[in-house]
């Protein structure tokens, strides 16, 4: 007969089908619920876009699945913008070690994007066509947001309480002082367009090629001083949630910001990225592609309505950005996502890839022992590789001879981004 004390352990077991029913809850109240709608009127039939809702950071486990959305804004013909759109995806992720937790995975995003952009470029340059695109890439991982973008597709937070943030810089030229001064420091010459009579019309452009771009994937004509390292912000919303507008700059020549996300305002994912195409429209008509994808990260339990404009007496406090560092979850953390803040996770947009790329796992070391390029994920004999330090005043390595390694062709191509041998492009 069992003892008294027995008994009484007995009485507190729980179930194994309440176990997993309670960890079944606790999983989906960790979860938002993601909706999304596309609109877009096109002229020229350059602009394109990516909805991967069904993405697995460990294949076959449900449970760690996220969302991709991005939109690709060509020029100079769409052959940039189609190749971006087929490979971006498969070469950041390609450049993520395997068998991460979700932690070190989202750690580990900021530089894969940076790599797989590169990748992204070096190989649709090989390819020798001139035309280049933008790129606005977002992952959505549950709460987490990670955004990454060349050129002036942009991509705006709106968050509860009316608050508007962007998570993009747009690398124009005309408005982008630094990143005109990093143009001619590079080799670049920036000016306007000039007439017959030497009367300089419109925005600044780089020359050759007369972009009006200082980052993009693609445009071998214009220089390797025209880059393709991204933007990179990464922020934790609140469970709260929020709305992600990302368009390219047929909106945002028509709208700001402010104007976009006011304009949807309670409206479901769809029908607000139709809303803000159609206002764009009204407001300057059909002078460019229009592209607009919404995205609405909700609650699971749908408790909080959707977002109203702005008060006066709640804007200041309707979203603070709080500097969280090294990714670590803490106590304060949560708390602080349960009152509405919005946590800043990573911030980064130096063209440098020392500094980009430099950071992290030292050794670059493949599942084959050899070790790999950081960039295009070639494997290469000890030998074979040059530290991404080598050389570089931007080195936070006082041996340029550790990791992560780049191939030459890597190498070259770092070197020329940053004016430090003429571009190897020419176009006959």
């Amino acid at each position: 007969m069992a003892s008294g004390e027995e008994r009484r352990r007995g009485d507190n077991l729980v179930p194994l089908a309440a176990l997993i029913s309670r960890e079944m809850r606790i999983e989906k109240m960790e979860k938002p619920i993601v909706k999304y709608g596309h609109a877009a009127q096109s002229r020229k039939g350059e602009d394109y876009f990516l909805i991967k809702m069904d993405c697995q950071r460990l294949p076959g486990n449900s449970s760690s699945t996220f969302s991709v959305f991005a939109i690709f804004d060509g020029h100079n013909g769409n052959a940039a913008a189609i190749y971006t759109r087929e490979n971006l995806l498969n070469h950041i992720f390609g450049a993520i070690p395997r068998d991460l937790g979700r932690e070190e995975w989202l750690q580990a995003l900021p530089r894969a994007l940076v790599a797989g952009f590169v990748k992204t470029d070096k190989e649709f340059q090989s390819r020798g066509e001139t035309s280049g695109t933008t790129a606005t890439f977002v992952i959505v991982d549950r709460w987490t947001v990670t955004v990454a973008s060349v050129g002036d597709s942009r991509c705006i937070l709106d968050a509860q309480g009316g608050a508007v943030f962007s998570l993009t810089v747009d690398h124009r030229l005309q408005e982008n002082v630094e990143e005109r001064k990093r143009v001619t420091a590079s080799g670049g010459v920036v000016g306007r367009l000039s007439t017959v009579g030497g009367v300089e019309i419109g925005p600044l452009r780089c020359w050759p090629g007369g972009l009006c771009l200082s980052r993009s994937i693609g445009d071998m004509d214009v220089g390797e001083f025209i880059v393709p390292v991204p933007f990179v912000k990464q922020v934790k919303l609140s469970n709260a949630g929020g709305r992600l507008i990302i368009a390219s700059d047929g909106i945002w020549d028509a709208l700001s910001s402010e104007m976009a996300a006011k304009s949807c305002h309670g409206l479901p994912a769809e029908l607000a990225a139709r809303q803000v195409v159609k206002e764009a429209l009204r407001t300057r008509g059909l002078k460019d592609d229009t592209t607009c994808v919404v995205v609405d990260i909700i609650p699971p339990d749908n408790s909080i309505p959707p977002s109203t404009p702005p008060k006066k007496q709640n804007k200041l406090r309707a979203l603070l950005f709080r500097m969280k560092s090294h990714f670590s979850a803490s106590k304060l953390s949560k708390k602080l996502s349960a009152i509405g803040i919005v946590e800043e996770l990573f911030e980064e947009g130096s063209a440098m890839l020392a500094e980009r790329l430099g950071n992290g796992d030292s050794t670059s070391q493949s599942t084959s022992g050899l070790f790999t390029c950081v960039v295009c994920q070639i494997d290469l004999a000890p030998s074979e590789g040059i530290s991404v330090h080598a050389g570089s005043i931007f080195s936070t390595s006082s041996k340029p001879w550790q990791g992560p390694f780049l191939c030459a062709d890597c190498r070259d191509k770092k070197d020329a981004m940053e004016g430090k041998r003429p571009s190897g492009v020419r176009v006959a």
